[in-house]
């Protein structure tokens, strides 16, 4: 099981594989069982944004156990926020804003 962080300029925290667009983190939630999935929404110039990620996880049915949502832009955290409370399956954990310390170091500590 792997965790993820989407972001086209900040680095993961300890234990994250980075994905710097949509398209590498579409085939990584494809390709293995994602525990937890931190969103960012603007991915530079040109670049689909988190709320067409979003729409097209939904589209394609991907979801990870806990969702959280990074990114400093407001209008696009409640976009992704709401496309997934609407539509994620039971058991799927959505937040509305970034990790909480207690979740790094819970990933952290798996690392040991």
């Amino acid at each position: 099981m792997i965790h993820i962080y989407l972001d086209d300029w900040r680095r993961p925290p300890d234990g994250f594989v980075l994905a710097r667009n949509m398209d590498e983190c579409l085939a990584l939630l494809e390709s293995d069982e994602v525990d937890i999935l931190s969103l960012d929404h603007d991915l530079g110039p040109g670049e689909p944004t988190g709320t067409e990620l979003v729409q097209e996880m939904i589209r394609r049915g991907l979801y990870a156990k806990r969702i959280y949502l990074h990114t400093s832009s407001n209008l696009g955290r409640q976009r992704m926020y709401q496309l997934l409370y609407q539509s994620k399956p039971e058991g799927v954990a959505l937040f509305n804003g970034p990790m909480p310390i207690e979740v790094l170091e819970e990933v952290k500590r798996g690392l040991q």
